[in-house]
């Protein structure tokens, strides 16, 4: 190794031919003098493994595209690493459309900042190469935005609801859906291939001097205020609705949208709360920027709401594409919706305005829903009375995004909000509330009562052999046969494409050998999925009771699930046995 400015590499090598290698191309390639003096930091004090740990993995796309700690090192998020991403997406994309140079690509950011790294999302979007711009923005907004300028692509720096020392490299393809299978592979090879800065890729001020180089938020924003017009239905009778909301933009960029789309129903705004209403990259006053951590993180919402005298609060997450609802039941008292509860709720809105203007049945034939395969059956248990198409994907908006490309292909907070006011205007005015529709539509559809949370883990090792365990329970190639006293009838695992279910044995569902899910149906018609989280150090476990019509001891529903979720976690994944830290409440 040679000498490198102050630092004789050579009297620091490690003897890992590997590490030393990436360790000279860091400190060679990376020009942030903060998150280049992290690696040097680490190599003069001999900290080999955490230099292993920084620099001889990389990053690769999950769920959400690239997501990790912002620092040094090529496993992080960082000035080098965007760069690098950038290159290998600049390279794919010039290969994949011949008439890249005109289209460009959307790129946005959200507000995440590390002072300690010198690294932040608008930072971000002026080092790659020059392409179409946006200011900090709602992830929903840029897939759109994609779409109705005809971009060649997107890229959008969050990290979403993912602790504040973290961000994000989310990818969009042309149609305005997350990049799947075989392109996020392909940009990965291309990523590799391009890992060496290009001369110009440090120049923050190249993208100024591109001709394709424009805001186009204010255009964007009009549009997509206009065409969320589309899904308001009552809009006289929001103009005229006495209920009070209550929003909470969770220190993040979705204040001012979820404000104008409110009033694009003719609501008056939500009362924002003012400690979380303007952007920090700190979230200073939660203690995880994820609403649907639920109540403890809504305390401060709720509190403002009692005080206002207002019925409904809502929290979108920093870059507001998930959206928690509460309901005051009395002055004491609040109802905080499951992620499932609410698309009961909106299932049955969408489903019940959608026949209100098509009244002939046969037009049901030209209906869809679509769930992943985590979430609540309920929308099919609609599909299977209602007579409409009703579709699961894999986790991960991506996968559902690739299904609906021509609509707005990934979550969006902003339009769940007002949509979800409107729905409760509209009840409120037929003297009924969010919480009293939900137990009308379990009594119509049957009760579907289910239990999402998690574990943490941070040693990968251990949740491969998790889940290698499950693979091998009873001998070589055998699944686990029961849980909590219920004879387990099938098992069906994406990772390995295997489903019992099926006459083939094989997974109708996309194989995904990069993260683990295997999903456990029960006799008694509990369906329990354990899989790994593709943005964050978490075993999932989504565990749910989905009863007939008719059937609504809901205690004895919720008794049942807990026993067998109880069970599931303690002999599934052994969570003292493998150190797991359980989810605190």
């Amino acid at each position: 190794m040679e000498n490198n400015g102050d630092l004789d590499l050579n009297c620091h090598a490690t003897g890992d031919v590997r590490l030393d290698k990436a360790i000279y191309q860091w400190i060679t390639w990376d020009k942030n003098p903060q998150t280049r003096a992290q690696i040097e930091a680490l190599l003069l004090d001999g900290q080999v493994e955490e230099l292993r740990r920084r620099l001889c993995s990389r990053m690769a796309f999950g769920t959400a595209g690239l997501r990790a700690a912002m620092g040094a090192g090529f496993a992080l998020i960082n000035d080098l690493t965007i760069i690098q991403s950038t290159q290998g997406m600049y390279k794919y994309l010039a290969r994949s459309f011949p008439d890249f140079g005109s289209r460009g690509i959307v790129v946005g950011y959200d507000t995440r900042a590390q002072e300690a790294s010198g690294c932040n999302s608008e930072r971000y979007y002026t080092i790659p190469p020059p392409f179409s711009s946006a200011d900090h923005t709602t992830t929903c907004k840029h897939p759109y935005a994609v779409k109705r300028l005809g971009a060649a692509a997107g890229v959008m720096v969050t990290a979403s609801h993912n602790p504040k020392e973290d961000n994000g490299y989310k990818v969009y393809w042309h149609n305005g859906a997350q990049i799947s299978s075989p392109n996020d592979k392909e940009i990965l090879k291309c990523i590799e291939e391009s890992s060496e800065p290009w001369s110009e890729s440090w120049n923050e001020s190249l993208a100024d001097n591109s001709p394709l180089r424009s805001d186009p938020l204010r255009e964007i924003s009009k549009m997509y205020m206009e065409d969320l017009s589309s899904v308001c239905f009552h809009r006289e009778l929001n103009t005229k609705s006495p209920l009070k909301f209550v929003h909470s933009s969770f220190h993040g960029v979705g204040h001012d949208y979820v404000q104008q789309a409110f009033r694009a129903f003719g609501f008056p705004p939500p009362i924002p709360v003012p400690e979380q209403k303007d952007p920090d990259p700190n979230f200073s006053t939660v203690s995880c920027p994820n609403p649907e951590e639920g109540e403890s993180v809504l305390e401060l919402s709720l509190r403002l709401a009692e005080r206002e005298n207002a019925t409904i609060v809502m929290a979108t997450d920093p870059d507001a594409d998930r959206l928690a609802v509460a309901e005051q039941s009395d002055r004491c008292r609040w109802k905080v919706f499951t992620g499932n509860e609410l698309a009961a709720l909106l299932g049955w809105w969408m489903l019940f305005n959608w026949k209100e203007t098509h009244p002939d049945p046969a037009d049901r034939e030209r209906m869809y829903m679509l769930a992943t395969t985590v979430s609540s059956k309920i929308l099919k248990a609609f599909a299977r009375k209602e007579g409409f198409h009703f579709e699961e994907t894999l986790p991960g908006f991506k996968w559902i995004g690739k299904k609906i490309h021509d609509m707005v292909p990934d979550k969006d907070g902003v339009s769940a909000a007002v949509v979800v006011a409107e729905m409760a205007s509209y009840l409120y005015n037929k003297n009924l509330t969010l919480h009293q529709q939900l137990e009308n539509i379990f009594e119509t559809y049957g009760y579907h009562i289910s239990t999402t949370s998690y574990v943490i883990c941070y040693d990968p090792p251990t949740v491969k052999r998790i889940f290698t365990r499950l693979r091998n329970f009873e001998g070589e190639n055998t699944y686990p046969r029961s849980s909590g006293g219920h004879s387990i009838v099938d098992v069906r695992d994406v990772t390995t494409g295997y489903d019992s279910s099926q006459p083939d044995k094989l997974c109708v569902l996309p194989m995904t050998k990069s993260s683990q899910m295997i999903t456990f149906t029960l006799q008694n018609g509990i369906v329990a999925t354990l899989r790994t989280s593709g943005t964050e150090p978490k075993i999932k476990f989504y565990t749910e009771f989905c009863a007939p019509p008719g059937k609504s001891d809901i205690s004895s529903l919720e008794e049942e699930l807990k026993k067998v979720t109880d069970t599931l976690v303690e002999e599934f994944l052994e969570p003292d046995k493998n150190n797991l830290i359980r989810r605190s409440i």
